[in-house]
């Protein structure tokens, strides 16, 4: 996302991010700030730009407010672009020296929250509610949740807000884009081979021909794949934690996640070849 709502909530929050006042000098530092308020022609709500030099957390909460009161869009893309610049330098992984803290995190997680915002502990940014998505602004989201779930993150197995599987809401947005439509009342390998078909992808309903290419069989094990997790799902989950069934363990659970990531980002793919 390059921009994000911002409020006076968000503020305090988003400058929480950078305050190394009372700690070791972490980073962004003030230049790594500063170019990112330029690139959001904030530079007419920087202190810092006349006068005595501030600290990195007053530096932000000056530019956002002034940024909010004169130039919100502007405030927006700026707040989205801080929260990158963080995430760039570490800010979000434990092990790293510019690691900001679990309650920063926390803090404007929750603050993001009501502003349909959700951030998750790895830095990403994706809106509660996808039903105002749509085209290429949807694909970009849904390349987000691709990145999460390649990574094994347990909640990017369902769409944020939702219960749809991930592969369900790619493949319905693949047809979506491609046919105008997709069905709202089929079976999951029935959208899923709809949506293998409009992209050109074999599936096993698809007979084997004499010298065909071999993707075209791992086409077809990769729509086997995805029926078989989501066979795994716990049909009975509304989106809110574990999505799993009971007695699959973690590192279970993680490929099938991962493997979730591979054959989504696949399905991206080929929509994004189908459109150029």
């Amino acid at each position: 996302m390059d921009k994000i709502p911002v409020n006076d909530t968000g503020i305090y929050a988003l400058a929480r991010l950078v305050d190394d006042a009372q700690k070791e000098r972490r980073d962004p530092s003030h230049s790594d700030i500063e170019f990112q308020i330029n690139k959001s022609m904030l530079s007419d709500g920087d202190p810092n730009k006349e006068g005595p030099p501030v600290g990195k957390a007053k530096r932000v909460r000056c530019v956002l407010t002034w940024g909010i009161e004169n130039r919100p869009e502007s405030a927006e893309y700026f707040a989205a672009g801080l929260i990158s610049a963080v995430k760039a330098c570490g800010g979000f992984r434990e092990s790293s020296p510019n690691y900001v803290g679990k309650d920063e995190i926390t803090n404007l997680a929750e603050a993001l929250k009501y502003l349909g915002i959700s951030l998750a502990s790895d830095g990403s940014l994706v809106p509660l509610a996808l039903e105002g998505l749509s085209g290429k602004s949807l694909t970009k989201v849904l390349e987000i949740y691709v990145e999460r779930a390649k990574k094994g993150i347990e909640d990017a197995a369902l769409v944020v807000g939702t219960s749809k599987d991930l592969m369900e809401a790619v493949a319905a947005h693949v047809l979506q884009e491609l046919w105008a439509h997709y069905p709202t009342t089929v079976n999951f390998p029935t959208l899923l081979g709809q949506a293998f078909t409009a992209l050109g992808l074999s599936t096993p309903a698809d007979k084997r021909e004499t010298g065909e290419h071999p993707r075209k069989n791992l086409e077809r094990k990769m729509y086997d794949l995805a029926c078989a997790i989501n066979r795994l799902r716990n049909k009975q989950a509304t989106g809110h934690g574990r999505p799993w069934l009971p007695d699959l363990s973690n590192d279970e659970a993680r490929a099938s996640i991962e493997f979730i990531g591979t054959i989504s980002e696949r399905m991206l793919n080929e929509l994004k070849k189908k459109r150029a």
